[in-house]
């Protein structure tokens, strides 16, 4: 018998072996399969004039027609400008779900623990519509909370939803206050794994606690810190549309329209649909390529990777 017929017979006899967890696996597999990978078919609208009526298969192909379109489009500088800000902006806010968590952690387990980490992670559950109208109505300068402020201290107060120049601001730190609770968790959960024995050899060494967390626990949450880098890094255009459609207006949208919302407008409210679907998967390239050198590169640096 050959080592590649040992081979599959040893896989089949595992399977055999294994049969109830294969079957549990295989509804996920299924969905995968229906929602992750069927629908890659429709990435064959940007190479071609795309018409609903004629379908995907029976449109005339366009080549690179519409990538061109868009990469001497006005809007392109601009979209990629807006989504770039946007994004490192947020990247540069990563660390503070990592000082939550060192913070969390140094307290004693108690009643106030629990208490500060309930409320530092339940902003996260309110959804993207209630948040966004929750900021119209706190930074309103007439009658929001913010703009009462500055009318008793007798300044003019700021319209923070519609300037352009605060947009991403406003944006970024919002969300971090909404979810900086709930990416503190991961973290959490990783120090909780730490040996308490690391922590008594310390003490017993004359470590204080600014040497414990520097020397124990940031080390030990460095893996779960880069593979989340990674992963964030490989979604660097990918800023959520939802919640910056919402907050476009008139005032701030030179600085709001991102890549999400203009692949939105122009497909959906333009039927411009192979236009679109160039500009997307032009923007899914990017953050695949992304993900993939930022990875070799933590792979040599820190010898931390996905693969």
């Amino acid at each position: 018998m050959s080592s590649g017929q040992f081979s599959t017979g040893r896989t089949w006899a595992q399977v055999r072996r294994n049969w109830g967890l294969y079957v549990l696996l295989f509804p996920a597999v299924i969905l995968t399969l229906l929602f992750a990978y069927k629908p890659m078919y429709g990435v064959l609208i940007a190479f071609k004039d795309y018409s609903p009526a004629s379908g995907i298969g029976g449109s005339p192909w366009a080549g690179l027609k519409y990538f061109e379109k868009f990469f001497n489009s006005y809007q392109f500088s601009a979209t990629l400008k807006n989504t770039l800000v946007i994004s490192l902006y947020s990247m540069v806010t990563f660390p503070i779900p990592i000082m939550l968590a060192l913070m969390v952690n140094q307290m004693r387990p108690n009643r106030f623990r629990r208490f500060f980490q309930t409320v530092s992670y339940m902003p996260h559950f309110i959804s993207t519509v209630v948040m966004v109208g929750l900021m119209l109505i706190l930074f309103s300068p007439s009658t929001g909370l913010v703009g009462n402020l500055y009318n008793l201290f007798g300044a003019d107060p700021p319209d923070l939803m519609g300037s352009s120049a605060l947009f991403s601001s406003v944006y970024v730190w919002s969300d971090v206050w909404q979810h900086v609770g709930w990416d503190s968790i991961i973290f959490i959960a990783a120090l909780s794994a730490v040996d308490p024995s690391l922590y008594e050899a310390a003490t017993v060494d004359g470590a204080s606690r600014w040497h414990k967390i520097r020397y124990i626990d940031i080390p030990m949450l460095m893996p779960t810190a880069v593979t989340l880098l990674i992963l964030r890094v490989g979604g660097l255009l990918g800023v959520g549309f939802e919640k910056v459609y919402l907050m476009q207006n008139d005032l701030n949208l030179p600085s709001s329209e991102i890549l999400s919302t203009y692949v939105y407008k122009i497909g959906l409210l333009s039927s411009q649909y192979s236009f679109s679907s160039a500009i997307n998967l032009f923007n899914t390239i990017i953050n695949f390529i992304l993900l993939i050198i930022v990875n070799q590169i933590s792979k040599k640096v820190s010898e931390n990777s996905l693969w």
